[in-house]
């Protein structure tokens, strides 16, 4: 090989090492974001079930009231 394909091939390397740094930031910003929206998730499905068993402790005491009534 000659000079110029040498150097020409440095770049190329330093190319790829550059596009690995950056995909592997990315990364680790992705599995950063999916682990919070999984945890948001959790919290959501939280609040889901409590909203639920609100609803129908109210709908149970409303029946409670109509059946006294």
């Amino acid at each position: 090989m000659d000079e110029p394909d040498i150097n020409n091939l440095i770049d190329k390397i330093d190319q790829l090492i550059g596009i690995c740094d950056r995909l592997q930031q990315q990364n680790h910003q992705l599995l950063a974001q999916e682990r919070s929206w999984r945890e948001e998730r959790l919290q959501l499905i939280e609040k889901n079930d409590l909203a639920r068993q609100k609803v129908e402790a109210m709908i149970l005491r409303l029946k409670s009231l109509e059946h006294d009534s």
